[in-house]
C-alpha cells in the first residue's frame, strides 16, 4: 500500500487566464489515454471546461478534477480558472494540493494572476514546476520570461528543457538534464521529438545551462560529479533536483507549446520525476476538538480517518457532492463519519472518483485520494470529517471576502421562495458568494468577488433554476474599522429559567496594521473555555461593523479583564458580554470607512496608450510603472474599485477593441467621500 501511495501525485494546472491550463490538461488526458480526442478550449470541447458557460466565454470557471496515469503513476489533477473574480477556486484546491504546475505565456510572461497564484502557492508550501507555454506565438521570447520570473517571483528557477530556433517559433529545445536534443519538427500531433547529439552551434548554450543547473542545486553528489568528469548522469541530476524541488525553492522550468502538441509529455515526465508523492509532504496537522493540542496524522490507511472537504456542488441532478482530499485512514461507501466543526455525523452513501463531471463509482478511498462524496447533509467547504480515536480537527480553508455587491429581486414577488432557495445552493457551493438582506432598504443584496464573477452566478439562476430575476447595479463592498483604540467592559446579567447568567469582560480594541484581518490576545489570566468563547464572540462580531454595518478588518483585540463568576459564568453569558464588550469598545474607538483599491494592468497598442493613460487618470488611478514591449504599452497601476466599474467598455472604446487588462484586489484605504456620504445619511 504505501508504494502505491508513492506513485501517487495530486497537482494542479494554475496560471493567469490565456496562458494556456486548459489546453496543457486537455494535452495530458489525450497523451495519458484518459481521452481519445483532444479537446479544444476554443471549440468548446474541452473536457474539463464542462459547464455551458466556460465553453462560451472560453475561460475556465470552476476547478475540476480528473485521474489520469502515466509511467505507472496516478495522477489526480485540478484545473483551476485562471481569471482574479474565481480565486477561490485557485485557494482551495491549493489548500489539499501537494504539487502544483505553473504555466506561464512566453509572449506575456508573469502576469498579475500569475503572480498571485504563485504567493497563494508558497503560502501553502507547495512545491511547483513551470511550463512556458506558447512558444510558437509572434513575439515569444523563453530566455525573457525565465528573466520575468526570476525579477517577479520569489525561488531559483532552473531550465531543464531550453528551446532553440526562436527564429523559427522554437521547433527545437536542448534536453538539459539528458543532454540531448529534440526536435519536434516531423513529430506531427505525437510530441515525441527526435533525438539526438547536440550540434555544435548550441553546446556551448547546453554546457552553460547544465552548469547552471549544478550550481543552482548544490547537491554534495551532483557537484563531485561534475567537478571529477566535467559532466553528470541523468539519474543523478534528477533525483538532486527531485530533493531540491521537494525542499520548495528551485523550480524547473520547461518549455513548449501545449496546442502545437510540444513539450507536454516532458511535462508529464516532470511531474512524476520532481513533484511529490503524499509520502514527501509533512503529515497533515490539526488540534483535538475543544482544545489546543496539536494532532498529526501521517498518509497511512491503517491510521484514523482525517478528510477535509475543500469544494461543495451540485451535479447536473442537483445531487450534492462533497470534493475531500483524504489525508489519513481509509474511507468506505456507508461509513458513518463525524464532522468536528459541526459536531455532528454525517453517513457516506456514495464515493466517486471523477472526470470532470464524469463519475467512477469507488467502493473507498484511502489516504492520499481526492474524491467526492455523497452523502452528508450539513458539512460545508472546509470541513474535517474524521473517525477513529482521537478526533481531530483540521485548519479550514481560508477565504477572501467579497468586494463588490448587487441588489437583486425576483421578477415576481412568487418566485422569492425559490430564489431564496436558489441563491442559499449557490453561496454553499462558493464561499466567496454571500447572500443577505440590507436592513434600511430589504432588498436582497448579493456579494462577490467581481463584476464576471455575478454575472456568471446571475446567469447560474436562470439556466440551473429557471430563475429571472432582476439585478440592480454593482456596488463597492466596503470594510469598516477603527479610528483609534478604544476600551470598554460588556456586562450580561439575566435570569433564564430560574438560573443567574452573568458576566463581565474587557476588551480593548486598536487599530491593526493593513491586511492584519483580526488578531487576538489576552493580557490577563482567562480559562481556556471562557477565551476560546470570548474569541468566537469577537470574530462573530467582525461580520458586522457599528458605522454601516460592513465587515470590520484590522483590529487587534485584547482581553484586559475578565470577571467569571464559577456559578454564574455560563456560555452565554461570556459570549454575550464578550459581544457586548467588542461593540462599546469599537464604537469608542470611532469609525473609520475603507474602500477596496484594485492592482490594473492595462496592455495597449502604442497609438491608444495616451487616451488609455488619461482614462485611468480620471479613475484617481496612481501609476505603478509603465513599459512598452514589442509596440505594447503596459500600464500598471492602482485604482478605487469604485471607480472600475464599466471599465471594460470604456477600454474597448478608446482602443477600438485592441486593449486588454486585469484586475485584482490589492488593499483597503480610507474612504473620505464615501465616509462623507454615509455619515450624512
Amino acid at each position: 500500500m504505501k508504494e502505491k501511495i508513492a506513485r501517487l501525485r495530486n497537482l494542479g494546472i494554475i496560471a493567469h487566464i490565456d496562458a494556456g491550463k486548459t489546453t496543457t490538461t486537455e494535452r495530458i488526458l489525450f497523451f495519458t489515454g484518459s481521452s481519445h480526442k483532444i479537446g479544444e478550449v476554443d471549440s468548446g470541447t474541452a473536457t474539463m471546461d464542462w459547464m455551458d458557460q466556460e465553453r462560451e466565454r472560453g475561460i475556465t470557471i470552476t476547478s475540476a478534477a480528473t485521474t489520469t496515469t502515466w509511467r505507472d503513476h496516478v495522477l489526480n489533477i485540478v484545473d483551476t480558472p485562471g481569471h482574479v473574480d474565481f480565486t477561490a477556486e485557485v485557494q482551495r484546491s491549493l489548500r489539499v494540493l501537494d504539487g502544483a504546475v505553473v504555466v506561464i505565456c512566453g509572449v506575456g510572461g508573469v502576469e498579475p494572476q500569475s503572480e498571485k497564484v504563485w504567493h497563494q502557492a508558497t503560502d501553502y508550501r507547495v512545491p511547483r514546476i513551470v511550463f512556458v507555454n506558447k512558444l510558437d506565438r509572434l513575439g515569444a521570447d523563453f530566455d525573457r520570461a525565465v528573466r520575468d520570473l526570476e525579477e517577479k517571483l520569489s525561488g531559483t528557477f532552473v531550465p531543464i528543457l531550453v528551446p532553440v530556433g526562436r527564429e523559427e517559433n522554437y521547433p527545437r529545445a536542448i534536453d538539459v538534464l539528458g543532454n540531448r536534443l529534440l526536435d519536434w519538427t516531423g513529430a506531427g500531433d505525437t510530441d515525441e521529438p527526435a533525438e539526438s547529439e547536440i550540434p555544435e552551434e548550441w553546446r556551448e548554450l547546453a554546457a552553460a545551462a547544465r552548469e547552471r543547473l549544478v550550481e543552482s542545486l548544490d547537491d554534495d553528489s551532483l557537484v563531485e560529479q561534475f567537478l571529477e568528469t566535467g559532466s553528470f548522469e541523468r539519474d543523478v541530476a534528477v533525483a538532486a533536483l527531485r530533493r531540491a524541488v521537494l525542499g520548495g525553492q528551485v523550480h524547473p522550468v520547461l518549455a513548449g507549446t501545449s496546442l502545437k502538441n510540444r513539450g507536454v509529455r516532458r511535462v508529464l515526465d516532470a511531474i512524476v520525476d520532481f513533484l511529490p508523492s503524499p509520502l514527501d509532504v509533512p503529515p497533515v496537522e490539526g488540534i483535538r476538538p475543544g482544545t489546543e493540542e496539536t494532532l498529526k496524522r501521517q498518509p497511512n490507511p491503517s491510521l484514523p480517518l482525517a478528510a477535509l472537504v475543500f469544494k461543495v456542488m451540485n451535479d447536473e441532478s442537483r445531487s450534492r457532492l462533497y470534493y475531500a482530499r483524504v489525508y489519513a485512514g481509509t474511507l468506505h461507501k456507508g461509513d458513518r463519519v463525524h464532522n468536528p466543526d459541526q459536531n455532528l455525523e454525517e453517513r457516506i452513501t456514495r464515493i466517486y472518483r471523477m472526470h470532470a463531471n464524469r463519475k467512477e463509482a469507488l467502493d473507498a478511498a484511502i489516504a492520499g485520494d481526492i474524491v467526492a462524496l455523497v452523502g452528508p447533509k450539513r458539512t460545508v467547504t472546509g470541513d474535517t470529517l474524521c473517525a477513529g480515536d482521537p478526533p481531530i480537527l483540521l485548519e479550514p480553508i481560508a477565504f477572501p471576502a467579497p468586494v463588490i455587491s448587487a441588489a437583486i429581486e425576483p421578477r415576481s414577488q412568487a418566485d422569492l421562495p425559490e430564489l431564496e432557495r436558489a441563491l442559499g445552493e449557490l453561496a454553499v457551493e462558493d464561499p466567496t458568494f454571500t447572500v443577505r438582506d440590507d436592513p434600511d432598504t430589504g432588498q436582497k443584496i448579493i456579494s462577490g468577488m467581481g463584476e464576471l464573477h455575478l454575472q456568471v452566478l446571475v446567469e447560474r439562476l436562470v439556466r440551473e433554476f429557471k430563475l429571472e430575476a432582476k439585478i440592480g447595479n454593482p456596488q463597492v463592498a466596503y470594510r469598516e474599522s477603527i479610528a483609534a483604540a478604544g476600551t470598554a467592559t460588556g456586562r450580561f446579567e439575566r435570569e433564564i429559567a430560574d438560573k443567574l447568567n452573568h458576566a463581565e469582560v474587557t476588551l480593548r480594541l486598536e487599530p491593526g496594521p493593513r491586511n492584519v484581518g483580526f488578531e487576538f490576545g489576552t493580557e490577563t489570566d482567562v480559562p481556556a473555555h471562557a477565551r476560546a468563547l470570548i474569541e468566537a464572540a469577537c470574530r462573530e462580531a467582525m461580520s458586522s461593523g457599528p458605522f454601516a454595518g460592513y465587515a470590520l478588518i484590522d483590529i487587534v483585540v485584547r482581553v484586559t479583564g475578565v470577571l467569571l463568576p464559577e456559578a454564574t459564568a455560563t456560555d452565554l453569558a461570556v459570549r454575550s458580554a464578550a459581544a457586548d464588550a467588542f461593540r462599546l469598545a469599537a464604537r469608542a474607538g470611532g469609525p473609520l470607512l475603507l474602500e477596496p483599491v484594485v492592482s490594473v494592468e492595462v496592455l495597449v497598442p502604442e497609438e491608444y496608450a495616451g487616451e488609455a493613460l488619461k482614462d485611468l487618470n480620471s479613475r484617481r488611478a496612481q501609476i505603478l510603472g509603465m513599459e512598452s514591449r514589442d509596440r505594447i504599452e503596459r500600464t500598471r497601476a492602482t485604482v478605487p474599485l469604485s471607480r472600475m466599474f464599466g471599465y471594460a467598455t470604456d477600454l474597448r472604446n478608446v482602443t477600438r477593441g485592441r486593449g486588454v487588462f486585469t484586475m485584482e484586489l490589492s488593499h483597503f484605504e480610507p474612504a473620505e467621500e464615501a465616509m462623507a456620504r454615509f455619515g450624512g445619511r
